[in-house]
């Protein structure tokens, strides 16, 4: 049986809508049964109801979808948050708090006790709150991971991951209202590039090891004078393990589309993955010759085949790596394991690495901690 879905954001004209949309129905796992889709109440509910959620459950905003929601019997089983970052921590909160399941768009708060207040939410309700942290749900990192798990490149040296693309380069286009907040600390935070972008490759890189990072040195650049947050960074990272970690994160790489990319480099091999080619893994055995990981062969690791949809050749982009986290969450909220979804800690331990990475950079790349308090 399906489980009941609601959507607060992402309405008619949103980035990011649309994906979670697709991934949440992809599988036959969820229904979208309710919804609060706009910061216009009236847009919001013609939105809802033009995609099929009934009249009494298209909300005019998320406070009204929550009283709605806890008084009723079929009351969603869970809710994408998917607004403006500064609104996630208070909804976020106040729907664990009332006993629904939560996907939080990231970044998942914008404090660290806003993160560690979620966390110690999240596990007093006992519900789930998971992050999207998407890319790391394609099939071919899941096999990274899988690979670093069973000791195939034995033990992980050095991470080096990257971000950047050149979609915000132009100067003449700085002061686009889609672009603007971004750099923006009224809007964003306290960090610009790297809170956007950096945090994706930075969890990357501790899903794939299964280490977490303990300290940053951070340098930080606005290339684009009218900025105040960064356009541009790179972060040197040490893991609890002893993994080195090297990070480049960007928005004025113009030549640049998606630029997101990671190598795990260990004692007897390397792989290398790029999610603009997301079906293949290239790996190295130490002294043998490197080998393409496709997608779909035989031979792969369980979670690779599971989160596979189609044949070999065929490719699997992003809404489907939605749709892989919103698999998983099925799961979980059925009674299965959480083994693999990106959950509140995570979330916390990214805004934790964005504030020790925003102190590196203001003391000149000075080594900081980047453990959340509550973890250390």
């Amino acid at each position: 049986m399906k489980l009941n879905w609601g959507m607060i954001g992402g309405g008619e004209g949103s980035q990011i809508g649309p994906a979670h949309r697709l991934g949440a129905q992809a599988d036959g796992n969820f229904n979208l049964a309710a919804a609060a889709l706009d910061a216009d109440p009236a847009k919001g509910r013609a939105y809802a109801q033009s995609l099929g959620v009934a009249a009494d459950r298209a909300y005019g905003d998320w406070r009204e979808m929550l009283a709605g929601e806890t008084a009723r019997e079929d009351r969603i089983d869970l809710v994408t948050v998917a607004t403006p970052n500064a609104t996630h921590y208070e909804i976020t909160k106040a729907f664990l708090e009332a006993g629904f399941h939560v996907l939080c768009e990231k970044p998942m708060t914008m404090t660290v006790e806003q993160g560690e207040d979620i966390v110690r939410t999240a596990r007093a309700a006992g519900k789930i709150c998971a992050v999207n942290y998407c890319y790391s749900a394609y099939p071919m990192v899941r096999q990274m991971r899988a690979m670093v798990r069973a000791g195939e490149i034995g033990k992980v040296r050095l991470v080096v991951t990257n971000f950047s693309h050149g979609h915000h380069g132009d100067a003449t286009d700085a002061d686009n209202p889609r672009v603007r907040w971004r750099y923006d600390p009224a809007m964003a935070g306290v960090s610009g590039q790297f809170a956007d972008c950096g945090i994706h490759a930075l969890h990357m890189a501790s899903f794939i090891v299964g280490d977490e990072v303990e300290k940053v040195s951070a340098d930080f650049a606005s290339t684009i004078a009218s900025r105040v947050l960064e356009d541009d960074a790179m972060v040197n990272f040490r893991m609890a393990g002893g993994t080195v970690g090297r990070l480049w994160t960007s928005s004025v790489a113009i030549g640049r589309q998606h630029g997101f990319d990671i190598q795990i480099f260990g004692e007897t091999g390397g792989m290398r993955w790029a999610s603009e080619q997301p079906n293949q893994v290239y790996y190295t055995p130490v002294g043998g010759r490197t080998q393409i990981m496709e997608k779909g062969e035989s031979g792969l690791c369980s979670d690779a085949a599971r989160l596979s949809r189609v044949a070999i050749a065929h490719p699997e982009g992003f809404p489907l790596a939605v749709a892989n986290i919103y698999v998983d969450l099925a799961a979980a909220i059925r009674g299965g394991s959480s083994d693999g979804l990106p959950l509140a800690e995570d979330g916390l331990r990214s805004m934790a690495a964005v504030y020790a990475s925003v102190a590196s950079a203001k003391a000149d790349g000075a080594w900081t901690d980047a453990r959340p308090p509550m973890f250390r």
